[in-house]
């Protein structure tokens, strides 16, 4: 009996500390990065010496409802017309849709896929660019973002200051019409935040975010055919990584991105982020000593980024150890805590203050409802499942 109490006990302490060292790993990384997006760095951006030549890509799957105002926000540009150009990839959108957008003076391509991903769309509308026509930089925008008059312009200014070959601007949510979309919206900020901000403030290079991403079109035509996988940003960040490129970070050029508005679709996506996360470290967990020894430290960080408890997860284990462990062995469970407390400040100083308004407090006490369910979610999602979106209408493989 006295041999059965201690494996019991041995096991909840090897059960304990393997949580709590992947939890204080992830805690610590989301502190250190929410604390470095607090430092102010940019000045200004000065005016461009010149004015590049875009090409804009707007991959649409079944985005009837979206589709026009983005069109219209990018047709609305102050930025000369003649320099620069729109491509939609109408992917399963309706008929009547396509005959509304060919009014436009845009390049409406509609391939067939058996199987879609955003991926085959960049790559198909890179096959099949305007004939002539020589472009300096490449603009990927979702069915869904909109952008203000002065966008190009200041991207264009952004492009030529940051002598790199890739950047991302900030995306915001353009609704914040339910407790969903608001998690939502707080959630991509704190990305904002750790993930792009805090980074560029230490010298690393930013996360790419799947919209609101300009290359450079030589870089961007020879690396899209490498594309292989639904999580195509993540494929992008990578090569751009293994090749030494910088991914600079704008936060005052804002891409509005509509947030899911119900229960549903959000645990279908925080299931999407989960796994491409897992799957996207599987891929290129093999290159990072490698990358330390070649001193590509942005490429180790991101590496170790990927490795990182999936926020949701994160959340619910903290919850879970917190509530569970006084009940068996009250000292375990103070490091949890602790561990509660440190990352809700972590949180609370990557969130900007315009999104703790009466919104924010209506939606308080619905946030742990919504995410216990998408955590009992999370893997119900697998590889099998959500490779291709037209396989489940839910998931959102152009997000």
């Amino acid at each position: 009996m006295e041999n059965l109490t201690s494996s019991y006990w041995t096991i909840l302490f090897i059960i304990d500390f393997i949580l709590f060292l992947a939890t204080a790993i992830t805690v610590l990384y989301f502190l250190v990065f929410s604390i470095a997006s607090l430092i102010t760095k940019r000045f200004e951006t000065p005016r461009a010496k010149k004015q590049n030549r875009f090409i804009v890509i707007v991959p649409s799957y079944k985005g009837d409802k979206s589709i026009e105002s983005t069109v219209k926000s990018i047709l609305a540009q102050g930025y000369p017309q003649r320099m620069f150009d729109v491509i939609v990839v109408s992917d399963h959108m309706d008929e009547m849709t396509n005959i509304r957008l060919a009014q436009y003076p845009i390049t409406l391509l509609v391939p067939n896929f058996k199987y879609s991903t955003k991926a085959k769309s960049l790559q198909f509308a890179m096959a099949n660019l305007p004939e002539f026509k020589v472009y300096d930089t490449v603009l990927i925008l979702d069915a869904d973002n909109v952008i203000e008059n002065d966008f190009l312009e200041r991207v264009n200014d952004a492009y030529d200051t940051s002598g790199t070959q890739a950047i991302q601007l900030r995306r915001v949510s353009k609704n914040r019409d339910t407790a969903v979309a608001n998690l939502e919206a707080i959630f991509e900020e704190i990305n904002n935040s750790v993930f792009r901000q805090g980074h560029i403030n230490m010298g690393m290079s930013a996360a790419l975010a799947g919209s609101g991403m300009v290359f450079s079109f030589s870089w961007f035509k020879d690396n899209v055919k490498k594309l292989k996988t639904a999580w195509e940003d993540k494929e992008l960040e990578a090569l751009l990584l293994q090749q030494h490129i910088y991914i600079d970070y704008f936060q005052d050029i804002f891409v509005f991105d509509e947030k899911q508005r119900d229960v549903e679709s959000f645990n279908n996506q925080r299931s999407r982020y989960a796994t491409t996360q897992m799957y996207t470290f599987v891929r290129n967990v093999k290159n990072f000593f490698p990358a330390l020894f070649s001193k590509r430290y942005d490429y180790v960080d991101k590496i170790l980024q990927w490795t990182l408890i999936p926020r949701t997860m994160l959340l619910a284990i903290i919850a879970f150890m917190s509530v569970i462990l006084p009940f068996i062995y009250m000292t375990l469970a103070i490091k949890w805590w602790i561990a509660g407390a440190v990352i809700m400040f972590a949180f609370a100083l990557a969130c900007p203050d315009y999104l703790v308004d009466e919104k924010f407090d209506k939606s308080f006490l619905k946030a742990p409802v919504i995410m216990l369910l998408s955590f009992l979610n999370i893997f119900r999602i697998g590889p099998g499942k959500n490779r291709y979106v037209n396989k489940n209408k839910n998931n959102n493989f152009y997000k």
